[in-house]
């Protein structure tokens, strides 16, 4: 039962919004790595990647959309397990993965190796990914693109710009305003928070949620305490309207081509939680460095 510490008011700590950057202990600590990996597979949830019938939805879409064919040069952001990946190689998409999860990485490639599908995975931090090759279509799925902060943002865009051949095409998703004024302020703790994801050992676990309404941003701190170390992951989200994220695609040399309230294509929808956007890197080469 989860048990009242504290008013949000008297949480007292508000540290700058992405003042800490702690995503990587979600993917690479082996513990919750393997939960995140178990998230990732329920054919049927929508934790870690989205349920399949809307992956495979989503993947329909995405081929007809950029008229995937064998031809077609696709870098997939944050891959996790290769869901979006193995369903763009059958379609004979020319794929490569980048993720840092050791785990999510090893499960994608024996499972190309079981279809004999030639995905190359890359085990890297995306924000910095280099490469000499140049791709047509670049995809960040599970709306990742709000966990980094505005810095990191932008060197993320620029490494689509810089990656994709001229004119290609960048597809992201994020949540939205509606999702934002939804979200509240809370203080929690409970044992074996989260249904014991943080350790496999005894922990009591704390979440704090803040609201950032000048910046549009929310943090859920999570502080677990076990008997030999207590750690503090934070997990930001920025959330945007439709003009807020183009300007800043536009910053980075690209133009928002087309608005979406998901990444299969479905009309856009003001009051949505999520939406997505199709945009396409420009020609002129002015994007701010």
């Amino acid at each position: 039962m989860s048990d009242r510490i504290a008013e949000p008011a008297r949480l007292g700590e508000r540290p700058a919004p992405f003042s800490r950057y702690t995503a990587e202990a979600l993917w690479t600590d082996d513990h919750t790595s393997a939960r995140m990996l178990a998230f990732h597979l329920d054919a049927t949830g929508d934790i870690a990647s989205r349920n399949a019938a809307f992956i495979d939805r989503s993947v329909a879409w995405i081929v007809s959309r950029f008229a995937v064919g064998p031809h077609t040069a696709i870098a997939d952001f944050g891959c996790g397990p290769g869901l979006y990946a193995q369903r763009l190689a059958r379609c004979g998409a020319r794929v490569t993965g980048i993720d840092f999860s050791a785990r999510s990485l090893a499960h994608a490639r024996e499972a190309a190796v079981r279809e004999g599908l030639a995905i190359r995975y890359l085990q890297r931090n995306y924000l910095d990914f280099h490469t000499a090759d140049r791709f047509d279509l670049g995809l960040l799925i599970m709306c990742d693109f709000c966990a980094l902060g505005p810095a990191q943002r932008h060197t993320l865009l620029r490494t689509f710009h810089r990656v994709l051949r001229p004119g290609g095409s960048m597809l992201l998703d994020v949540y939205s305003l509606a999702a934002f004024a939804e979200r509240q302020e809370a203080a929690i703790r409970e044992p074996q928070l989260l249904d014991g994801f943080w350790s496999p050992h005894r922990y009591d676990g704390v979440l704090n949620t803040v609201k950032y309404h000048r910046e549009k941003v929310v943090l859920d701190r999570y502080t677990i305490v076990e008997a030999e170390r207590t750690r503090t992951v934070d997990n930001w989200l920025q959330y945007f309207s439709p003009e807020t994220l183009a300007e800043e695609c536009a910053r980075a040399g690209f133009a928002v081509e087309a608005l979406f309230a998901d990444v299969a294509g479905a009309p856009y929808n003001p009051a949505g939680h999520e939406f997505a956007v199709i945009a396409r890197k420009k020609e002129s080469g002015t994007a701010v460095r």
